[in-house]
Parts: C-alpha cells; sequence; structure tokens
C-alpha cells in the first residue's frame, strides 16, 4: 500500500462524498485537539508512516485519550514512532487526530485488481475491524464485477443478503459503497480497503458508513493519479537515493520499478518482466543487489539512464553484470542492449574499468542484433562474457551466473583485474 490513514484517505473520500471520521493533522493546535475531544469525547491518536505501513494497533501504536494532557502524552509517544515490517523498519513522522465514531456494526471493504478472476473484485464482510485473515469465510463475500460496467448497487446488495448481514446496513452500504468504484477508476488506484467502516446512527434512526481507516496503492504509471494533486513524498518510503533516482523515470513507456535486497551483494541483475523477477531474486537470494522489472518496451533514452544510475552505485562491488529477462513479445532487445552497452562504455570512461564478469540471458524481438551490439562493447573494454538465447532455461541460466559469482569470489576478480591492467582487486 502506498497510502493508508486518515490523514489522506479522508482527503480523497471527499471527492466521492463519502463520510469520514474527523482528523486533525500533525500541525494541530492544542485549542483544534481540545476542541476535537469536546466534540468527539474521545479521540484517537495514530503515527504517520510513509509509504503506507499497517498493522499499527496490533504493535501498541493506535493512543486514546478524553482530555488534552493524555492527547498531548500520546503524540509525544508516537510522533517518532518506529514500527518493524517484512522490508525493515518504518518510522512515522507526525501523528493524526481522529475523533471517535459511535456504532455498533463494523464493515470491512476492499476492492482490488484480481489476478484470479482477471477483473475487480470486491471483498466485503458486516464484521469487519480484525484482519480478513482471522475471519471465518462464510461471513466474506468476493465478488468479481465488471469494470466497463462499474459496481452497481445490485451486487452490493446481493453480497451482503449472501453473508447475512444485518438488514438495517444493506441500504446505506448500497447507496455509498458503489462511490469507491468511481474513486478507484477514475484516478487509477490498483486496491482500496476501508477497514473499519462504522455505521453510525444518525436522529432519524438511520445508518450511515462512515469510513475510519484507509489504505490504497495506485498504479504510478496511469496518469490518472496526478489528478488528485498528492505530494511526491507520499509515494516514497524509506527509499535509498538509488531506488528513488530510478523511480523517478517513470514514463507511460517501460517500467523501472527497483528495490535494494542487500546493499553488500555482488550480483547486479538488471530484470526484464515480474516472472523472471521473482525466479532471479529467489534463487540469487543474499547475492543479488537488487530486485527489479525494467520491461515494458523501455525507449533507449529512458533505458540508458537507469543503466547508468544501476552502474554508478553498484558496479564497484559487483562482481556479475546479470542481464536477464524472459523472452520478450515487443520489447526491443536491440534498443535495451545497445542503451546499456553505452552506459557500461560511459561508466569506465568516467570512472576507469572494474573487475566484471558478464552474464546474458534473454529473448525476443532483435535479439541477435542486441547481443551483437554488447559483445562488442564487452570485446572492447575487456570484460570476459558469456550469453545464452531464448532456448536456454531462464533457471539454468541464473544458477550459472551463481557459479561465475563464486568463481570472481574465489580469485576470478583478481585474474581480471590483472588483465584489465588494475593493481589489485576491489
Amino acid at each position: 500500500m502506498q497510502i493508508t490513514g486518515m490523514l489522506y484517505g479522508a482527503q480523497l473520500l471527499q471527492y466521492v462524498d463519502f463520510p469520514t471520521s474527523d482528523v486533525l493533522g500533525p500541525g494541530a493546535t492544542e485549542d483544534d485537539i481540545r476542541d476535537l475531544i469536546a466534540h468527539h469525547k474521545t479521540i484517537f491518536i495514530k503515527p504517520v508512516f510513509k509509504g503506507g505501513v499497517g498493522r499499527k494497533g496490533k504493535h501498541g501504536l493506535v493512543g486514546q485519550a478524553r482530555d488534552l494532557k493524555t492527547a498531548l502524552k500520546e503524540k509525544e509517544r508516537l510522533y517518532f514512532a518506529e514500527l518493524p515490517h517484512e522490508k525493515g523498519i518504518a518510522k512515522a513522522n507526525g501523528v493524526t487526530f481522529e475523533g471517535a465514531v459511535p456504532g455498533e456494526n463494523e464493515v470491512y471493504l476492499s476492492i482490488t485488481d484480481s489476478t484470479e478472476f482477471r477483473a475487480p473484485t470486491m471483498t466485503l464482510t458486516h464484521r469487519g475491524g480484525i484482519d480478513i485473515e482471522e475471519l471465518d469465510p462464510k461471513f466474506i463475500a468476493r465478488v468479481p464485477f465488471e469494470a466497463l460496467t462499474g459496481l452497481k448497487a445490485f451486487v452490493v446488495a446481493n453480497a451482503l443478503t449472501d453473508i447475512g448481514a444485518p438488514r438495517e446496513i444493506v441500504s446505506p452500504l448500497v447507496q455509498y459503497v458503489p462511490k469507491l468504484w468511481e474513486l478507484m477508476h477514475y484516478y487509477g488506484m490498483t486496491a482500496l480497503e476501508l477497514n473499519p467502516i462504522r455505521m453510525r446512527p444518525e436522529k432519524e434512526g438511520r445508518l450511515t458508513p462512515v469510513a475510519c481507516d484507509f489504505k490504497c496503492a495506485f498504479d504510478r504509471d496511469d496518469a490518472r493519479w496526478s489528478r488528485l494533486d498528492l505530494p511526491d513524498h507520499l509515494f516514497t518510503t524509506d527509499a535509498s537515493e538509488f531506488e528513488q533516482e530510478v523511480n523517478a523515470l517513470r514514463t507511460y513507456q517501460g517500467q523501472s520499478d527497483v528495490f535494494v535486497i542487500n546493499d553488500e551483494g555482488t550480483i547486479l541483475a538488471p530484470t526484464f518482466g515480474g516472472g523472471a523477477n521473482a525466479l532471479v531474486t529467489e534463487v540469487l537470494s543474499e547475492a543479488a543487489i537488487i530486485s527489479s522489472d525494467f520491461g515494458g518496451n523501455p525507449p533507449y533514452a529512458k533505458m540508458r539512464e537507469v543503466a547508468r544510475i544501476c552502474y554508478k552505485h553498484w558496479l564497484p562491488q559487483t562482481n556479475v553484470l546479470f542481464i536477464i529477462g524472459g523472452k520478450a513479445n515487443n520489447t526491443d532487445i536491440y534498443e535495451t542492449f545497445r542503451a546499456m552497452g553505452d552506459a557500461l562504455r560511459e561508466y569506465f570512461s568516467r570512472h576507469g574499468p572494474t573487475p566484471l564478469y558478464v552474464v546474458v540471458g534473454r529473448g525476443g524481438p532483435n535479439l541477435v542484433r542486441g547481443l551483437g551490439t554488447l559483445a562488442e562493447t564487452c570485446e572492447a573494454l575487456g570484460l570476459p562474457f558469456r550469453f545464452f538465447g531464448f532456448d536456454s532455461a531462464i533457471s539454468e541460466v541464473v544458477n550459472y551466473a551463481k557459479r561465475v559469482d563464486a568463481w570472481m569470489r574465489a580469485g576470478g576478480r583478481a585474474q581480471i583485474a590483472a588483465r584489465l591492467g588494475l593493481k589489485e582487486a576491489a
């Protein structure tokens, strides 16, 4: 998830008039907080993390206050809180103050692009407020729907009936839930989750669904997200300088998805294709420096710049430059390999030679021409290389790269350094 919490979630939900809890940001004054407490009696204080880190409640990072003194104490505790997650430790920078919403019923709702159904899919339960994985499947409705026609009211009504939801919450949800598809579709989201939606009773007895927590993810290559005028820092986590440089190259053509796996690794593997990336990162394990997907037929200028950034940050410690991908359908192999080769020449020209073994595995349009131009570059720079075509199993190519890395560690790097006229291997 790229955005979590109501600080920006409330702003996004306003685009479709979906009710939300009252929220104050990190800059709220004491008078603002006091007024919020007076209105709602109870408020919740939550840390704000970049990049959409979840499960704050399970780590004791949600505070509760009924007076200003307690609220300020919780603010002090949570403002720079740290939260461990699968990729490391996230550090908060600020808190939100959110008014409590009364209500007996809590609802979980998410809309995602499902690979199982090959369609947008609504997941809905009237027993929200908990992790969906902990709930009995009989209380969960998962309903794919047509993106062209959108999320219709009858789809929501049928889903709630199928899981035995209380009758009094059906009509309000049928009225408001379809609005969320408009938000997701019109602004380029790939996922949207509200948990919980609390069913607040109004004076006339009718219930109103109120979003009390928010998560969403955007397709950054879909320009529609820019309609929201969101600040750029929302899309950065504790990303390294390298990751931020590459991600800044996002365009409508070509992927630039990258994540640093091990900043002490020795195999630099620019990868083309999500399937290839999954296999490569799993097999290379800690030897891999980055996990990446540079497919999508990137133009020459973009691919050269991506390669330049990769080389600048990682080539001095790299044993194996491992250019790998499946058999492409539309990516011009010649253009991508020419760009990567030119960037390699530029690096050697500016920074001098570095001991390196080049391994390539690829298939697709203009493959032979692409391998030819990359071979010329390696020969001109005095680098050993081994190329594999579309008829080679990608798993065997990955294992070959690992064996080359082992050889480099065992003295091969020093041999190549001597061949390049270097006094010693880095």
